[in-house]
């Protein structure tokens, strides 16, 4: 594997390295990386929180506005669509989104985040663009501007859409639910990318099929009844159910599902007790669920409910004490390629780029809201992408074991900007003209 990828490392840098030939999209892309960058430092010094975007809305809409784009702000939220329409043919959604993360920077960056803010849950602190998200939104300035500028080559619909509150899974819906659709012209195809911590800079990452998970929170009150912790005789110690049911939740992955069918219970938190002496009435269990199919994630959240149920019965708890399970309002739901327009994706963007740079990329358990798009109607076709943002050098040391990578949210991830910006803008755009283009 190691191998593998520095002989990769190797064609990469060769293919940066490379003069390019005339092309009007990389030109383009060319010419405008030094305001690109620019608006990339700017987002990334002044992030926002989820549902909090409103100076990035801004910013967003008065730069769609510039291009000759029709701008309408506050959609589901802080949301911002803008829609050029240029004759007949397809409508291309395209999507950025633009919340950042309560996460205090620790990148040493020149234009490093100093904000600091308030969480909903009322804790104070500082704020970050650690998922890249700052990178996603010059590029999507960097994408309309080019087709603004290429009207000639085009015919269709573009819906630019700048997005709120992905990192809570809410943004898609609330967009949506505000109208998306109907208020604006609802898309044949969608297009959307991340940055990636696990690829080099400038590589593209892509696959059909699922490619992102069914992403559940979910609570378990556990009751039990309190009492000295000399006598747990006259107790049901609810942290010895909380334990019991920790370990029989195991089972719903590794004895219940297929092994070929994927899925994740992680329970994150454990809540219980106060003193060393006392057994509480009470214990909390904190859960991260993912899965693909909408049908392993009903199995993986009826069995939670029933692990936790029956544990309590084995227990001898009394019924009007038993386990309260909440799936919280967060869902994510899991993310999928279209077949058709990724695979014309591919073949696209290894003519442009060079196979070197396309990489076949494996599904994760991470979550993202864009998939909702395309759950919203399922004739639409629709594709995230990855661009890698590890820089080559640190790159090379990770892959000859010589340092470790930082991953996304964490707060020292700081991207290769420039070949993010410049790979994705240049990727889009020509996703998009080949999508629009005339005959």
């Amino acid at each position: 594997m190691k191998l593998a990828a520095l002989s990769l490392a190797s064609a990469l840098a060769l293919s940066l390295a490379a003069p390019a030939s005339a092309d009007p999209v990389r030109d383009a892309v060319t010419k405008a990386m030094p305001q690109l960058m620019d608006h990339y430092r700017d987002f990334h010094a002044n992030p926002e929180l989820s549902g909090k975007e409103v100076k990035t809305a801004a910013k967003l809409a008065a730069a769609a506005r510039k291009a000759g784009f029709k701008v309408t702000e506050k959609v589901g939220g802080t949301g911002v669509v803008a829609v050029m329409e240029n004759g007949p043919g397809p409508v291309v959604l395209i999507r950025a989104d633009m919340d950042g993360l309560p996460v205090t920077e620790a990148t040493g960056l020149p234009f490093a985040s100093k904000v600091r803010a308030t969480t909903p849950e009322g804790v104070e602190t500082g704020v970050m663009h650690a998922c890249g998200h700052d990178t996603h939104m010059a590029s999507w300035i960097g994408t309309l501007n080019n087709l603004a500028a290429m009207k000639d080559q085009w015919s269709g619909t573009v819906v630019m859409i700048a997005q709120p509150a992905e990192e809570i899974g809410q943004g898609a819906r609330d967009m949506l639910a505000d109208g998306l659709y109907t208020r604006f012209p609802k898309p044949a195809h969608a297009l959307a990318f991340h940055d990636s911590a696990g690829l080099p800079a400038g590589v593209i990452g892509l696959r059909s099929g699922y490619v992102l998970a069914n992403v559940d929170s979910v609570d378990i009150n556990v009751k039990g009844v309190g009492g000295h912790g000399a006598y747990p005789h006259t107790t049901k110690d609810p942290i010895v159910l909380g334990a019991r049911i920790v370990g029989s939740l195991q089972t719903l992955v590794s004895r219940e599902l297929d092994p070929q069918d994927p899925a994740v219970v992680t329970v994150g938190s454990f809540q219980a007790g106060s003193k060393h002496n006392i057994i509480g009435d009470d214990a909390k269990l904190l859960l991260t669920v993912r899965s693909y199919s909408e049908e392993t994630r009903k199995k993986l959240l009826d069995g939670i409910a029933r692990i936790a149920r029956g544990e309590a019965i084995a227990a001898g708890i009394p019924d009007d004490r038993m386990p309260v399970v909440e799936v919280k309002d967060e869902f994510t739901p899991a993310t999928f390629n279209t077949d058709p327009q990724t695979e014309r994706f591919r073949t696209l963007w290894t003519s442009r780029f060079g196979a070197e740079r396309i990489l076949e990329v494996p599904a994760v358990m991470g979550g993202e809201d864009f998939g909702r798009y395309y759950l919203e109607d399922k004739s639409i076709q629709s594709t995230i992408f990855w661009v890698g943002g590890v820089l080559q050098s640190q790159w090379d040391e990770a892959q000859a074991g010589k340092r470790s990578l930082p991953s996304l949210h964490n707060a020292g991830w700081a991207p290769d900007a420039e070949k993010v910006i410049s790979t994705a803008t240049e990727a889009m755009t020509s996703a998009a003209l080949d999508l629009l283009k005339k005959g």
